[in-house]
């Protein structure tokens, strides 16, 4: 390791003076102005260095001739630059002034001969031969041609299904509803991974909506071996649910579901009444100036299916502007012309039907509240303003951040493999919750098989039918489902790499090519830094992170951030419209009012994460670790002070049952747990393990016992919660749970059972969320930077010293005892400097439908409708567009 005092790189000084250049003459104390050899240069190239011993910033002391010269020079300098300046400020656009003056930096000369080089290694380097990125990624969805070969296979006669194609079914027919991978079992892809078994059979997941059995079901099937063969078989998948046969009340959203043709003309015959009231009409037309939007969930066991309604002006950000008519209707069973209005609630007046509320109007008993007159932009996010107040130096593009020396981070796109510093995993999606992270291994040991997000809650509270009923669980829409396209620039930053997703629905398949983004950033923190006073202890090792991003539209932003310690954080970022509610004063106490009669509803939001930790291998524990405040007494203590001291120890215990795994992060945060493995040690003979840190709002539900939530999210009871890993138990949830709060087909309740934790392949089911207090800042969107959570998993004695003090981006700092002069050691890491290229311009709309047979769908055909329909049930919890 080489240590020498640091000197100027080439194209990072400017215009500086030399003892051995006479020609260099002063322009005033603190510019120069460097003739000859610097005349056509603005920067001074490694050749210039390496020509001059010294250089230094200050010039030898000028002759009068030379301050005649920089008297004329000057002159001439001045009168030259305030013609530049006339010029470039009577051609600024006229938006851009503002009342603060600004000099620019301003070059009169030609300086193309001095321009850096075009960076050219801003593109993903692929993985290293041989590594693990060689073998197949067991966990990566099928494709479009895999899905149209299951989906052909199943709905062949000789299967017997009686299956109608998606695109022509209704909802009383049997169609295929999804078609995704089922993910393989886990001793099958250890042994894969380890070179000790053959690769895992690929198999998908087929759900069939039975719509037309006598008494109509959801069933979920395994089909397999692929690619399809003799050998492969159809069979129901039932081992992971409670309740495997699903009832129709509780199905999920399709675009042939008879609720987006009903809903929309629920107002005909309210026209007059609505128009009056609230200025707009509901009536299933395209210029409908008001919408209808409903809560849920839709039932408690499946026995019905009914939903409460609220009227909205079609306005841009229609959650904010509700208004004080609701609906209650019954949409139970296959036939539409069996649906009706059961309740109407116009202004806290109850009504038995529609006719009802007509009668009340007509006769004028109605007691009606005008609506008063609104801009209907006020929640777009656009702002019509005077842009000569835009906020000082605004017009201006931030700064950015560029890899000049190119990415350090590989990707192999196609098996969505991933490696840097030392971390490599796999990345999966599917449409339940998105993205996941599998095999995630850091320099060489596995420390976790698993990390994927299981189910997002959302529970508000409310004076009115809408708000006081609502109980979302996330998963129902998909939350992979609702990835969109992601836009450059804003989402991830300009030089991300982009990876694909692909989800396999009912009338074909999507493909968003930019689904997820994957980019190395600075802190701009040292993760370590010291000033010492003596040899080694001064320096500093830079703080950069690998981001793995996706974000999902109901919606949240999911951030997977990967350190130099070996750290890793989970992220949830919110932003979005809220969920709003109609103010009036008796809403006071449920939310906050944020416009005339907008408020924002109290809610939570809690997100529940599966990590199944090996920790080196699948043999773990768990260990609780907290703080205990003692007063202690010592023989040697003087007695000035009295006998004892009072003082913290440390209390270690582990938990060896699911009996007492349901757990809550200790008061005051005094204590935490981890995942070890007792069979490992470091060197100093502490069990390796990793510890599990709360981040930013580690919370759990507040509201517990609801019957609208009362079995189907008993996950979120708590801040974790500790099983055995069986296959049986694959997720903490359904897209099912949330329409069964009664008779959930996954509870979680019942994966607790006495088993051992004692050196057992073990899960941790992690919750982070937020307890929403809404205010006005919320409107149009809540914000990521205060609506965020997360969870740090970070080593626990895995190491025998912090390894991230083995970056080479790192400075070693001492200082001459003698010269008081310091030396710089950066360990020969010498940053490149090129141009980076030109920001393209930014596109958006790429995604790629296909049909059922696998054939591209233009974008502007019909064929597409259906897709844009699917994910169109109005529902809002702040849109957790999930980093």
């Amino acid at each position: 390791m080489s240590r020498s005092t640091r000197t100027p790189r080439a194209g990072q000084y400017t215009l500086l003076s030399s003892e051995s250049d006479s020609s260099v003459t002063s322009l005033g104390p603190d510019v120069t102005h460097v003739e000859n050899e610097l005349s056509d240069k603005s920067v001074i190239t490694q050749d210039y260095i390496d020509s001059h011993e010294t250089i230094q910033t200050y010039p030898t002391r000028p002759t009068a001739k030379s301050r005649l010269t920089w008297a004329l020079k000057t002159t001439a300098i001045i009168f030259i630059g305030i013609g530049a300046v006339t010029l470039a400020v009577s051609s600024y656009p006229n938006t851009h002034r503002d009342t603060h003056d600004i000099s620019p930096t301003t070059s009169l000369e030609d300086n193309s001969a001095s321009k850096p080089p075009q960076c050219t290694r801003l593109e993903p380097v692929a993985p290293i031969a041989g590594a693990s990125g060689r073998l197949e990624n067991v966990w990566i969805p099928l494709s479009v041609a895999e899905a149209v070969a299951v989906r052909k296979w199943v709905m062949d006669d000789a299967r017997g299904l009686n299956l109608t194609e998606g695109t022509k079914a209704s909802m009383s027919d049997s169609y295929i509803e999804l078609v995704e991978t089922i993910r393989p079992n886990k001793a099958s892809a250890l042994a894969y991974y380890a070179g000790t078994g053959p690769k895992p059979e690929r198999a998908a997941r087929v759900v069939i909506d039975f719509g037309g059995e006598k008494h109509p079901y959801t069933k979920n099937f395994v089909v397999g071996p692929l690619p399809i063969s003799a050998q492969t078989t159809i069979k129901p998948l039932e081992d992971i649910y409670h309740r495997p046969v699903i009832p129709h009340n509780a199905r999920t959203m399709q675009p042939n579901d008879s609720l987006f043709k009903v809903l929309p003309s629920l107002g005909k015959g309210l026209e007059r009444l609505t128009e009056a009231i609230f200025g707009g009409v509901a009536a299933g037309m395209p210029n409908d100036t008001l919408v209808i939007s409903g809560s849920g969930p839709f039932s408690f066991d499946g026995s019905f299916r009914r939903i409460w309604l609220q009227w909205k002006h079609n306005f841009p950000g229609d959650f904010l502007n509700p208004l004080n008519l609701h609906s209650y209707v019954e949409v139970s069973g296959t036939d539409p012309s069996l649906w009706k209005t059961l309740k109407v609630v116009y202004n806290r007046q109850i009504f038995n039907s529609t006719a009802e509320l007509l009668e009340a109007f007509d006769n004028k008993t109605l007691k009606i509240e005008k609506y008063p007159p609104i801009d209907p932009n006020w929640a777009a996010r656009y702002r019509t303003r005077d842009r000569s107040t835009r906020r000082d130096l605004d017009w201006l593009a931030g700064p950015r951040s560029v890899p000049f020396d190119g990415l350090r981070f590989r990707v192999d796109v196609e098996r969505q493999f991933v490696t840097w510093m030392g971390w490599e995993f796999y990345l999966g999606f599917d449409r339940d919750m998105g993205m996941s992270l599998w095999n995630i291994k850091f320099l060489g040991d596995r420390i976790i098989y698993e990390l994927a997000p299981q189910e997002a809650l959302a529970q508000y509270s409310g004076d009115d039918p809408h708000q006081a009923t609502t109980a979302w669980l996330d998963r129902y829409f998909g939350m992979g489902a609702c990835v969109y396209e992601m836009i450059p620039g804003y989402d991830c930053p300009h030089g991300a790499v982009y990876l694909p997703s692909t989800i396999h629905g009912s009338v074909g398949s999507m493909m968003n090519p930019r689904a997820i983004c994957i980019f190395e950033r600075d802190n701009e923190r040292p993760l370590t830094r010291h000033r010492g006073r003596k040899p080694g202890e001064t320096g500093a090792v830079k703080d950069y992170q690998l981001v793995v991003r996706s974000v999902a539209t109901v919606g949240k932003y999911f951030d997977y951030t990967f350190m130099l310690d070996g750290s890793l954080e989970t992220r949830v970022s919110a932003s979005g419209y809220l969920q709003g509610g109609y103010w009036e004063p008796t809403q006071d106490q449920h939310g906050t009012r944020i416009h005339r009669r907008s408020m924002g509803t109290l809610h939570d939001h809690v997100i529940n994460f599966k990590v199944d930790f090996d920790i080196i291998s699948q043999n773990n524990s768990l260990l609780a670790k907290s703080t205990v405040v003692r007063d202690v007494p010592h023989p040697w203590l003087d007695e000035d002070w009295g006998p004892s001291t009072r003082q913290q120890f440390i209390s270690s215990r582990y938990i060896d049952s699911e009996d007492e795994s349901r757990l809550y992060y200790p008061p005051n945060f005094q204590g935490a747990y981890a995942i070890v493995n007792k069979d490992e040690t470091n060197s100093w003979g502490m069990p390796r393990g990793y510890g599990i840190i709360a981040g930013h709002s580690p919370i759990y539900n507040t509201v517990v016992g609801s019957k609208r939530m009362l079995n189907n999210a008993n996950w979120a009871k708590h801040n974790l919660a500790v099983t055995k890993r069986k296959e049986n138990e694959p997720s903490s949830s359904s897209a099912w749970n949330h329409h069964l709060p009664g008779a959930p087909p996954v509870d979680f309740e019942r994966f607790f059972d006495g088993e051992s934790l004692d050196q057992e392949d073990i899960v941790a089911w992690i919750n982070i969320g937020m307890h929403h207090i809404p205010q006005a800042e919320d409107s149009p969107n809540t914000r990521t930077n205060t609506a965020s959570s997360s969870f740090i998993l970070s080593p626990l004695n895995f190491h025998d010293y912090d390894v991230s003090m083995d970056s080479s981006n790192a400075v070693l700092m001492d200082q001459d005892p003698k010269t008081k002069q310091w030396s710089f050691d950066e360990y020969d890491v010498k940053a490149e400097y090129c141009a980076p290229p030109e920001l393209p311009p930014l596109d958006y709309g790429n995604d790629m439908i296909f049909d059922l047979d696998g054939n591209p769908v233009d974008k502007d055909a019909p064929e597409r409708e259906p897709w844009l329909r699917e994910n169109q049930f109005p529902h809002a919890t702040d849109n957790w567009n999930k980093f």
